[in-house]
């Protein structure tokens, strides 16, 4: 895979000038049969805190899992956030922004959607308040059927909802919801302004993030195989897992060392 534009200029240490934007499932964490079954390197709370400090704080999870989710599997550290794609976010212990409360119009669609999801062995449907995610992982011959259920919904819902694709799974989300605005208000909020934006992602749903990061000069990782904007890779989670723990011990951030382009 080449870079975008051709090849990245090198990039500077971590203690210098660092936004760094982390994805969850499937990049820090392999992906489990359900949500919750996730398992979480046992430092790797203790890497991401070291990470934060020689970023100057500037140090975030990029998740479609809830904010409340991400800090369940932490604890007792707590990060900055973007949950839901975006549509909560947590900067320095506080929420940043107040967003608009979709619950009421979700449960238009939410009591039909679960009766049928109900039906079909194999099939989950997850209530994220703000969202509503339906995974097939463990029956993928439903994912046309999953997917048709969810497409009626979001239709009866409107313009204001859209279906966001993932591995295995789609979401009904805000339309306004991605993980590539999420960055770019955290980019215009200390402690994060002014400093040279990273994200590592490994879904679908990463892509707007990359191209968030990408128009910002920053530096973008895919996670495992697929189809990318971003410009460089790395090959899963334990190789995510291994470059973040050399970084946080004092190695230079180096996409042009440790990210195959």
């Amino acid at each position: 895979m080449s870079t975008i534009g051709g090849r990245a200029p090198p990039a500077p240490h971590a203690e210098e000038n660092w936004a760094m934007f982390l994805d969850f499932d499937g990049t820090l964490t392999e992906i489990a049969r359900r949500p919750e079954e996730v398992v979480v390197a046992a430092d790797l709370a203790a890497v991401m805190v070291r990470l934060g400090e020689r970023c100057g704080g500037a140090l975030a999870l990029v998740s479609g899992r809830k904010i409340t989710d991400l800090d369940r599997f932490f604890a007792p550290s707590r990060f900055d956030a973007a949950g839901l794609h975006g549509m909560e976010m947590r900067v320095a212990g506080a929420p940043l922004g107040a967003p608009r409360d979709h619950g009421a119009d979700l449960q238009l669609v939410l009591p039909g959607l679960a009766e049928r999801f109900a039906a079909e062995p194999g099939l989950l449907l997850e209530d994220k308040g703000v969202a509503i995610a339906a995974h097939w992982r463990q029956a993928p011959e439903k994912a046309d059927a999953a997917m048709g259920l969810m497409q009626a919904a979001v239709q009866q819902l409107g313009a204001g909802f859209r279906l966001q694709f993932g591995k295995s799974v789609c979401e009904i989300v805000a339309a306004a919801a991605d993980k590539g605005q999420a960055i770019e208000t955290l980019m215009r909020t200390a402690p994060y302004l002014g400093r040279r934006p990273l994200f590592i992602g490994d879904d679908l749903t990463d892509e707007h993030g990359f191209r968030a990061v990408n128009a910002a000069g920053g530096v973008s990782v895919k996670v495992g195989a697929g189809e990318t904007i971003a410009g460089y890779r790395l090959a899963g989670p334990a190789n995510v897992l291994t470059t973040l723990r050399d970084w946080a011990a004092g190695r230079a951030i180096s996409p042009e060392q440790d990210f195959a382009s």
